[in-house]
């Protein structure tokens, strides 16, 4: 999760917005948000892709 969260947090600092910003225009919420930035191990996956879809990523199964 750790890449994750610091992906989010890089991206959102690209576009010169607050985690309530995101919340926002994302249409998830600023506990969400947080959550996510912070490396919460238990996400709904669902909300991080609709979060990410905001910045045009998504979450993809890769090898370990």
């Amino acid at each position: 999760m750790n890449n994750l969260s610091a992906t989010v947090k890089s991206l959102r600092k690209q576009f010169n917005m607050t985690q309530e910003d995101l919340s926002l225009k994302s249409g998830v919420g600023l506990r969400f948000v947080r959550d996510l930035e912070q490396g919460k191990q238990t996400l709904r996956l669902d909300k991080v892709n609709q979060l990410l879809d905001f910045f045009n990523y998504e979450m993809a199964p890769q090898p370990k």
